[in-house]
């Protein structure tokens, strides 16, 4: 009956608890009343052997009368919001083979206690259970030592739980195992060759893991398991630093993954080349194995090959095959990409050779790859012209061939990509002015920093969805379009360093994405934030940069640029501008960068400046600003003096120069008890000194009268020495 609405009917199980002779009951996605009855006063349907009631959005406790059906061979709850945990009862199941819980709590947010807790000693009760799917659940701690004792079980799922125990040494006795998936779990502790020494029908082991944990391989080094695998995907687990035997012997693998498993070891390349004629997804990346890579394998339909950031030198490994995504980037690769890449690998959606040591060009055959989304050959030693060769068949997405020796112009073809969405090709030689062909392809990011490219700033970058437009260090002249404005998802706008003059545009405000929100980008960025060169992940939430610094820019700072209240870094440093800074500085509230030094901006530092909490860097240096400088906590610092310098009517704190009224005061300081201050301190030492200097001048002269008056009048000497008992 799945799909069938029976949730009119009231009482339902008390239909069926009258049909003693029922098998088989099949209610999936049956919009069945949302809360099962927990007790039955009795159970008719002692003879049913499978009880499907999944997908139903249940959310409440397991019905306890479900473990009374000791005939049961198949339970699926699964799909469901059952809430609370596994029943110890569920021991009472003694027949029971297949058991479907996956997805049994918290679906679509609809509970807040999903089926958790720890897994019930009682499961190892379950002796003819062979398939035991618990994925996508609460469940926490360890493995039950008990599992040992299901010696039916060939199939366990326990994915995407909170299991942050350890898996049990019982675990070896599943000789039956074939499938194991524990992937997505806070797993620790160490797994030996007791683990896995009677697995002999396991082909599929995935303990993949979110980030790394304290998971270990711990097993020898000669080991030689019983098992050959189809799959292992151990993301994430500590299984190097060696490749040990337990590996390199698993001859029929369609699957390998070993993603950040700490290997060091050179990578053996017979056994590579002995199981690449059956593979279909090769991941090594994130690891530190060395050595040369087989330049040529037969592998027809790998699919799937990273070997990123990892320390593989000599030639690329480029192959003939129908792989989609080739990963290799942060290596020692060196030479040249192969002119015949498109017969190669004609089915390549992927290509990504970046941080290596390529030399050579950029061979024109990539233009005929119509199959090809992503070429990323950044920072290598690449040069050259890219070829005036792309077509309108491609569907490219991105472009980036930043960091190499390209030279000449951008070539005006690459504007008949119109799903290039990502076109990175900064810090190279390129000339001449952005081809306005660019503005038939789809860019979200244009990034063509550090080049030689002049000419006026076009203005149907205002017609475009750009997400970052980066033109710094360039020879860029002319104004800023007023169009830009209408870039509503724009979240940096790097201009610095060029020769761009005249005002800054007073629309600032329209550029809604700095008001308002922040977004994601699935793709690494370079930025220049405090002066140095920042590189930010993937998946991070938005930087949100306006930096204008070093050109011509003249006239006031626009007052709207106040209203950008998510914007995190400004600078105009190494302008022209003139007039005050804005009143309302301080509804930026998110401000951390702020530079308006070089400028000849005049007039008070505004108070509202003191309540950007998250500032951390402040630059008002080499302006005519004066008065006060605002005290705030965040102000208090900041407290280098340079942030203030050569703005000659400036005063209080970090400055030498004193602010009208702060002589009253401390005056007024140094007049009060208590101590004092350094200046009265310093007075009073010089008081007691004079003090000291007087008395012993005067003892001095007194004794000197004295001897003298002695030394001419004889009868008063005799009188003397007569008293002293001398004469």
């Amino acid at each position: 009956m799945g799909g069938i609405q029976v949730d009119i009917v009231k009482d339902w199980l008390q239909a069926v608890n009258m049909l003693p002779s029922l098998v088989e009951l099949h209610l999936p996605g049956c919009y069945l009343p949302i809360s099962l009855p927990i007790s039955l006063p009795f159970i008719n349907f002692t003879l049913l052997s499978v009880l499907d009631i999944s997908d139903n959005s249940y959310n409440s406790s397991i019905a306890h009368w479900m473990f009374n059906l000791t005939r049961l061979r198949t339970l699926d709850l699964s799909m469901n919001s059952f809430q609370g945990t596994i029943p110890s009862e569920i021991g009472n199941l003694i027949s029971l083979e297949y058991l479907y819980m996956y997805s049994s709590g918290d679906i679509e947010g609809q509970v807040p206690n999903s089926l958790g807790g720890e897994l019930p000693d009682s499961l190892g009760i379950l002796e003819n259970l062979q398939y035991l799917d618990l994925s996508w659940n609460s469940f926490w701690g360890s493995i039950p030592t008990s599992i040992g004792n299901m010696s039916s079980l060939q199939y366990l799922d326990l994915r995407s739980n909170n299991m942050n125990g350890t898996i049990p040494e019982s675990f070896g006795k599943l000789t039956k195992l074939v499938q194991l998936y524990l992937q997505g779990n806070p797993w620790k502790g160490v797994i030996t060759e007791v683990h896995l020494m009677n697995l002999t029908r396991l082909e599929d082991i995935i303990i993949a893991l979110e980030t790394k944990t304290s998971l270990v391989f711990n097993v020898t080094y000669e080991w030689i398991p019983p098992f050959r695998l189809k799959s292992i995907d151990l993301r994430n687990c500590l299984v190097g630093p060696r490749f040990s035997v337990w590996l390199q012997v698993q001859s029929e693998l369609i699957s390998l993954i070993l993603n950040n498993v700490g290997i060091e070891d050179n990578l053996p390349e017979e056994w590579l080349s002995k199981i690449s004629a059956q593979l279909t997804y090769l991941d090594l990346s994130n690891n530190k194995i060395k050595g040369k890579f087989p330049k040529k394998l037969e592998s027809p339909i790998l699919g799937f090959i990273d070997l990123s950031y990892n320390r593989f030198e000599g030639s690329l490994p480029l192959w003939s095959t129908n792989t989609s995504q080739f990963h290799l980037q942060s290596n020692l690769f060196s030479g040249s990409i192969p002119s015949n890449i498109d017969d190669l690998m004609p089915q390549l959606r992927g290509l990504y050779l970046s941080d290596n040591h390529l030399n050579g060009t950029i061979p024109s055959s990539i233009c005929t790859m119509n199959s090809l989304q992503v070429l990323s050959l950044r920072t290598n030693q690449l040069s050259g012209e890219l070829a005036q060769c792309w077509n309108g068949s491609q569907y490219l997405m991105v472009i980036d061939v930043a960091h190499n020796n390209l030279s000449s112009i951008i070539p005006s073809s690459i504007g008949v990509i119109s799903s290039l969405f990502m076109l990175v090709l900064s810090n190279n030689n390129l000339e001449g002015e952005i081809p306005s062909s660019l503005q038939n392809c789809s860019l979200t990011r244009i990034d063509l920093r550090g080049n030689r490219l002049f000419g006026k700033l076009p203005s149907w970058i205002g017609e475009t969805g750009l997400w970052m437009l980066q033109l710094r260090s360039n020879s860029f002249s002319g104004i800023i379009p007023q169009q830009w404005c209408n870039l509503p998802f724009l979240h940096i706008l790097d201009l610095a360093n060029n020769n761009i003059s005249r005002v800054i545009p007073n629309c600032l405000h329209n550029l809604t994405y700095l008001v308002y929100e922040n977004a994601n980008f699935m793709w690494s960025i370079t930025v220049v934030e405090k002066g140095r060169e920042l590189e930010y992940g993937k998946n991070l939430i938005f930087v949100n940069i306006i930096d204008l610094s070093r050109n011509n820019l003249m006239g006031e700072i626009p007052e709207d640029i106040t209203s950008l209240t998510a914007l995190e870094t400004l600078n105009l440093s190494w302008n022209r501008l003139t007039g005050s800074i804005p009143e309302k500085i301080g509804n930026i509230r998110l401000l951390e960068t702020f530079d308006l030094s070089n400028n000849n901006l005049f007039g008070p530092i505004p108070q509202s400046i003191s309540t950007l909490t998250f500032l951390n860097h402040l630059n008002l240096s080499h302006n005519n600003l004066s008065e006060r400088i605002p005290s705030g906590n965040q102000l208090q610092t900041l407290d280098d003096s340079s942030i203030y310098a050569d703005n000659p009517l400036l005063c209080g704190f970090l400055l030498p120069t004193r602010c009208s009224g702060d002589e009253d005061h401390t005056s007024n300081s140094s007049s009060s008890g208590g101590g004092g201050s350094k200046d009265n301190g310093a007075k009073n030492d010089n008081e007691m000194l004079w003090f000291y200097v007087s008395m012993g001048s005067g003892f001095l002269v007194g004794l000197c009268g004295v001897c003298f008056t002695l030394w001419i009048k004889v009868s008063w000497r005799k009188v003397y020495f007569r008293f002293v008992g001398i004469a």
